[in-house]
């Protein structure tokens, strides 16, 4: 009997710390083994929004403010910019003015200086060139 005694305590010993490993839990004393369930959802239903990434960017200004080429891709300016005579607007840099890109996704882009100037960019899908050549 002593025996037996034995291999029922290792049994609930084993049993007691398997549970406590896998995630069970006595409710409230009593001898009933509950599961623990978690409070959130394990994967998330929506994918996290990508973090802006920011570079130098030398912005070529000298027949207005209207396109940029970042990496491979062709952005235009959501509102283009210019003196009226295809020259940039005074406070600007010509030929180019120097700041930072912003990419906040593939297809957006905002471009800001010291000066204080801010564009928006959209990206032109499928574009392999310029809208205009400037001289």
């Amino acid at each position: 009997m002593t025996e037996r005694a034995g291999r029922i305590i290792v049994a609930l010993t084993l049993a007691l710390v398997t549970g406590a490993a896998t995630g069970c839990a006595k409710a409230d004393g009593g001898t009933e083994a509950v599961r623990a369930t978690p409070t959130a959802q394990a994967t998330p239903s929506v994918r996290a929004t990508p973090s802006p990434r920011v570079i130098p960017f030398e912005l070529y200004t000298h027949c207005g403010i209207d396109e940029a080429r970042i990496g491979s891709t062709y952005f235009e300016a959501e509102t283009p910019l210019s003196d009226g005579s295809g020259n940039p607007p005074d406070g600007w840099g010509n030929p180019t003015q120097l700041g930072t890109m912003t990419l906040k996704s593939e297809t957006e882009a905002v471009f800001t200086d010291d000066a204080g100037h801010e564009v928006k960019f959209r990206a032109r899908p499928g574009a392999r060139a310029f809208k205009h050549i400037c001289a």
